[in-house]
């Protein structure tokens, strides 16, 4: 796929070049939202304002990462949407923390992988992270998404949220650290892999 051919000819009216975007980023966008969101509908609802959004703003496109670009018209979206619902408010888990020291990894974010010997429901551990990660405050649970979910680097993260790196970081620990508190209350759940990485981040 050449995405700058399509950028170019959404740019001049072709409905039919950033249809084929949209199937490019669709899941990424959606997947966001939800892990933002904590809900389905709301998350398909803010995914097709988000293109319909960046359909409408493209011509404010000038460049670099298109993804990056997409997800924060999403991010906002998100803001938008928390705004509205006014729902749920969330509860600190722990204390605030004063060592911001960051942990280098959180790899019980990114194993879905269940092994032969494994047979525990994937379903209901995706529904266990998905709830750990709705209780953290929006700030902390959005840089959580990107950077750990979605993959980004700290640079990238900061761009799209349109915040400070060093504020990124400080987020990140934090959040990291709730996350594997609220984990260890599902600790059955999780496989042999992600226990030994949690117990190495004690």
């Amino acid at each position: 796929m050449d995405e700058n051919y399509l950028i170019e000819e959404a740019k001049q009216g072709s409905l039919d070049a950033f249809n084929r975007l949209v199937l490019v980023y669709q899941t990424r966008v959606f997947n966001l939202a939800y892990r933002i969101l904590g809900d389905e509908p709301s998350a398909e609802d803010t995914a097709q304002t988000t293109f319909l959004t960046a359909y409408q703003k493209l011509s404010s496109y000038r460049g670099g990462s298109f993804l990056a670009w997409i997800l924060r018209i999403a991010t906002n979206q998100c803001y938008d949407k928390l705004r509205i619902l006014k729902r749920h408010p969330t509860t600190p888990l722990e204390p605030e923390y004063d060592d911001e020291e960051t942990m280098e990894s959180a790899l019980w974010m990114k194993d879905t992988s269940a092994g032969p010997e494994e047979s525990f429901d994937q379903a209901e551990l995706e529904r266990a992270i998905q709830k750990c990660i709705s209780a953290l405050p929006v700030e902390y649970r959005t840089v959580t998404v990107l950077v750990d979910v979605e993959g980004m680097d700290y640079e990238t993260a900061a761009g799209v949220i349109k915040t400070p790196l060093g504020t990124i970081k400080s987020r990140l620990a934090r959040a990291r650290l709730r996350l594997r508190e609220c984990l260890m209350g599902v600790w059955e759940l999780l496989p042999t892999s992600i226990r030994l990485n949690l117990e190495g981040t004690k």
